[in-house]
């Protein structure tokens, strides 16, 4: 059985990533209304996997015989990055140091408390948010690369357009990916 402060912290973890689903949301809108549906369709990928995410951890709760505790989800806030494709993507790796920084005060937690199921189990998000964090920066600098080169732009558009759409499929001890 886990204690008190890991479920807690687990729960916090879920809100966690159902705000990242939500923020997603929003940057796949904001894309689309920007014109880049290659880039919206990304964003609503991302989305998915994020709710995912979030599954993942609600069945690990109860597998460990836990209670899941659901707060509301704030409101996502883009701002003024949510202008240009450079800036939502630079928001999305804020978003992905900050959600990596989660994942191991986690794995700390954990390991302070004794929770070897637990630290174990963190060991599949450390492995997700550096693919996630690497995916993002790559095209963070591919957006720069390109900036004032609009058909470098659309070139990009249409390779997130390519992007297969996360299929999350959840059973046991939460998410695979096929």
């Amino acid at each position: 059985m886990q204690s008190d402060a890991v479920e807690a912290a687990l729960n916090k973890q879920i809100n966690e990533e159902l705000y990242s689903a939500y923020l997603y949301l929003a940057m796949s809108a904001r894309a689309e209304r920007l014109g880049l549906p290659g880039f919206g369709h990304w964003f609503k990928s991302q989305y998915h996997e994020e709710l995912g995410h979030a599954d993942r951890f609600y069945s690990y709760i109860l597998e460990r015989d836990g209670d899941v505790s659901l707060d509301a989800i704030a409101r996502p806030e883009i701002g003024d990055n949510g202008e240009t494709a450079l800036g939502l993507f630079e928001t999305s790796l804020a978003h992905e140091q900050y959600i990596s920084d989660s994942i191991f005060n986690l794995k700390d937690l954990a390991r302070k408390e004794s929770d070897h199921a637990t630290d174990v189990f963190l060991e599949w998000f450390v492995r997700e948010q550096i693919e996630e964090e690497a995916s993002v920066r790559t095209v963070v600098d591919q957006l720069k690369l390109v900036q004032g080169q609009p058909n470098g732009l659309f070139m990009i558009d249409r390779e997130l357009a390519a992007r297969p759409a996360a299929n999350v499929i959840t059973s046991g001890l939460g998410v695979a990916r096929d």
